[in-house]
């Protein structure tokens, strides 16, 4: 296993680096790693690469969404069904970008620092959700088609190999 992430160029666009990540954590989290090993270091690669405030994920257990590995400062270590922009996105089953949390009826303020936010479920076989990876910045707008097109591909990499 790489220790590092490796890029094409130093010149890639948002896509490019998204396509080439997903390679490369497609390739890091084979079957026969640990889910929450893989999700730790899938925490770490988003953090690095592309310096959000906080990247992790919630796994439903009990009936509430709970804390799994994440990458920045500390976070809420549970949420309920429907509540806020995690717990809404694990009932509607569908990836919510928000350009700004302040103006999302019922955000859970996790981190006063957060400005905007992006979260995508992660479905099994079935449809339901069993994970969700939830990423914040600092910035508003920060989260964009690109965003969401690579994430919900990191999203469908975690479901191949542990929810199928």
């Amino acid at each position: 296993m790489s220790e590092s992430i490796i890029f094409s160029s130093t010149d890639l666009d948002k896509k490019t680096i998204y396509e080439e990540l997903c390679l490369q954590i497609d390739a890091l989290i084979a079957p026969d790693h640990d889910l929450i090993a893989s999700l730790a270091n899938i925490s770490a690669i988003l953090k690095e690469v592309f310096q959000h405030h906080w990247v992790g994920f919630y796994r439903v257990k009990n009936n509430q969404l709970i804390l799994g590995p994440f990458q920045g400062p500390l976070a809420c270590t549970s949420i309920a069904f429907g509540k806020g922009v995690c717990g809404t996105v694990w009932k509607e089953k569908e990836t919510i970008v928000v350009d700004d949390v302040h103006q999302f009826p019922g955000h859970i303020a996790c981190s006063s620092l957060s400005n905007a936010e992006i979260v995508v479920p992660v479905k099994d076989a079935q449809g339901d959700v069993q994970l969700v990876l939830d990423v914040d910045s600092v910035h508003f707008n920060a989260f964009d088609k690109e965003d969401k097109a690579g994430l919900e591909k990191i999203s469908d990499i975690i479901s191949k190999y542990y929810f199928s």
